[in-house]
This record gives C-alpha cells, structure tokens and sequence, in this order.
C-alpha cells in the first residue's frame, strides 16, 4: 500500500486552493530595534488596506504590524546563488467586512531572496516579484457566525513587497 492510500485502501486527495481574497496593505516607514544574535528586528505599522475577493471583502483597520526578524541564511542550494536574505514574518491586524464584522488575522511567514534583491527592495527599489520567495499561512479569529468557517480551515498566502505595500492573494486549502 503506498504513503496516499489510506488502511481501507481509499486514496487520500490532494488538496487543492480556493482563491478567498486579494489583500492590499499600505505600510509606514519601518522601526528598527535592533540587531540580535538571531538577526535584524523590524516592527513595519500597517496603515490601512482593502480586502476584494470571491468569499471576503473589506478594509484592513489601522493599528497592526508585521514584525519581522531578517536573517541572512547560507547559499541558496537549490540554484547556487550568493547568500539569501530571510525576513522572518509575523503580522497581526484586523479586517473589518463588508458587512461590519471584525476579523483578527496573524499571518506568519517568510519572503526571501538574495541579498543584493533585498537590499534594493529596503532602499525603496521596486523588484520583480516573481524573484521573491514570499509565503504566509494566515489565521483567523472572530466571533461572527457568518466567518466561522475561516476558523475551521487552513490557509495559504503568496504575497508581493513594494517600497509602500504589500499585496497578497489568499487560498483557503481544500
């Protein structure tokens, strides 16, 4: 019996994503606290944003933070490139609906890339965000009902950074 087949010789599905939302954050400057053994603390505010999408809509409210830990991580070994630049993720906002509900996300994390990439990219560079690693798997919490379902599944993310946003596209994992 292979690894995907269960005891009853079902076979276990693959999962798959369902597009919930495109997510668009407008940041402030980033705050630096300093540099650890572990690597770089920065805490980036979140201004504001908006949330469009096929099972979610509404506006990012004032008052969260991506907090991150950079690091800088040996060579990437799957294509020999120079030393890679890590951003260890963790973001904390809240979504408000369409419809007035309040959501509490943590969004946790990594984006990396090399070096001389991210570099350009904390000096207020646009890059191509294809040559990025960025993945997130959000959480959710909320006491309306109508989103239960958000605390009932898992989700995945792939984002974008810009020199003033981040822009991401939310998957729920079926």
């Amino acid at each position: 019996m292979s690894a995907a087949a269960a005891a009853d010789g079902h076979v276990l599905p693959a999962p798959t994503l369902e597009h919930v939302a495109d997510f668009s954050f407008r940041l402030a400057p980033a705050l630096e606290a300093g540099t650890s053994v572990l690597g770089r603390r920065r805490v980036i505010p979140i201004l504001d944003g908006t949330v469009e999408g096929p099972l979610l809509r509404g506006r990012i409210l004032p008052g969260g933070a991506d907090f991150q830990l950079m690091r800088h991580d040996a060579p990437d070994a799957d294509d020999g490139s120079d030393a890679i630049s890590v951003a260890d993720i963790e973001a904390r906002y809240v979504l408000e609906t369409d419809d007035g509900a309040h959501i509490y996300i943590v969004n946790a994390g990594l984006r990396s890339g090399p070096q001389a990439l991210v570099a350009r990219l904390a000096a207020g560079e646009a890059v191509d965000p294809a040559r990025l690693y960025f993945r997130t798997t959000p959480r959710f919490e909320t006491g309306a009902p109508r989103y239960a379902w958000l605390m009932q599944h898992l989700f995945v993310a792939t984002g974008a950074r810009y020199p003033d946003r981040v822009d991401m596209r939310y998957f729920r994992v079926r």
